[in-house]
């Protein structure tokens, strides 16, 4: 069931918005559990899970399965109000064993974060420097800081790299791949590797395992204002760069949106190594069409690339000598 099909009880007296992050978090570690109850298929208004569903929304799901779906078209309207109501009532009655509950908590933290569910029994008096350290981590500066960057706009840079995939696949059908001699991109919607960034270290050893990964492709669109613009581009580099500290096989995503960012959208790309550039979803629009082939324009110019590792199609540039090794994009059904 589309989840934009869902209708909100307008009249829903239980507020719990302040935890929908924390339900949002739960979903993203374990999955979806349970089962949202709505009033019929014809009549699709929540009845139950009003605050699943707006964590659901807040990590970009727009549907969910039929087997989580139940329909109460069994109840009188009545019963139904009544229900909403004893279901949020009866689910505050219990109360914790705090002493149990801070042990199990501190016995999982070495494998759970358990604080992004709102469990947190830190002391409210925190050391000096506590809270730098805990906004290091929240930044990343754990895995790349200013001593990593260089340039102007003190950009992290990348290592030269020379590889050759047989065949990429995107990101979200790693967990399922059985093969992995292909190389690993992120050409899919932001949301759906933002996690990447927020726990790099969750994915190092998944990522590790095939041919090689392109560094995310976080969007630096037209209409984006320019400290945003940069912001991704750092985020990219930056998880590209400690990849390549770890091990990984890194392959720079080289992108663009207009004229304006050829001043910094190159920095931080090593000359003469293999680099990825995907034309998906330009071919169609002869605005996005121009501004591509400008790019790699000064793509060539400027990075002059020994490889390409090519995501769509070539718009009919010549690269010169450089080698291209073009990928067809696939479908979900082929991935």
């Amino acid at each position: 069931m589309r989840i934009s099909d869902m209708i909100p009880y307008e009249r829903n007296a239980w507020d719990n918005r302040q935890g929908v992050s924390a339900i949002a978090e739960s979903i993203r570690e374990f999955g979806f559990r349970g089962k949202i109850k709505i009033r019929s298929r014809e009549n699709p208004v929540i009845v139950s899970g009003h605050h699943r569903v707006l964590a659901l929304k807040q990590l970009g799901w727009d549907e969910l399965p039929d087997e989580h779906i139940e329909f109460c078209d069994d109840l009188t309207d009545e019963e139904i109000d009544a229900f909403r109501l004893a279901d949020n009532e009866t689910g505050q009655t219990g109360k914790w064993n705090r002493a149990l509950k801070r042990e199990e908590v501190r016995r999982l933290a070495k494998k759970v974060d358990m604080s992004k569910f709102g469990f947190d029994f830190k002391s409210k008096v925190k050391p000096y420097g506590a809270e730098r350290l805990r906004g290091d981590h929240e930044w990343n500066l754990t895995i790349c800081n200013r001593d990593d960057c260089s340039g102007q706009l003190e950009l992290p840079t990348l290592k030269p790299v020379d590889v050759d995939p047989p065949d990429m696949i995107s990101f979200n059908f790693c967990m399922s791949a059985k093969d992995y001699t292909p190389g690993v991109h992120f050409c899919i919607d932001d949301y759906q590797f933002e996690r990447v960034w927020k726990q790099p270290a969750k994915y190092l050893d998944l990522l590790r395992k095939f041919n090689c990964v392109v560094c995310p492709d976080f969007s630096i669109y037209i209409d984006m204002p320019y400290p945003m613009k940069l912001w991704n581009l750092y985020r990219s580099l930056a998880l590209g760069h400690w990849w390549q500290q770890e091990g990984l096989n890194v392959v720079p995503n080289v992108t663009w949106s207009d004229e304006s960012s050829f001043e910094y959208c190159f920095d931080g790309i090593p000359q003469g190594g293999t680099i990825f550039i995907s034309t998906v979803g330009v071919t169609r629009d002869k605005g996005s069409r121009s501004l591509t082939l400008l790019g790699m324009k000064e793509v060539k110019k400027r990075i002059k690339p020994k490889r390409v590792l090519l995501l769509g199609s070539d718009l009919g540039f010549d690269f010169g000598r450089t080698k291209i090794h073009q990928y067809k994009p696939r479908q979900f059904k082929d991935q």
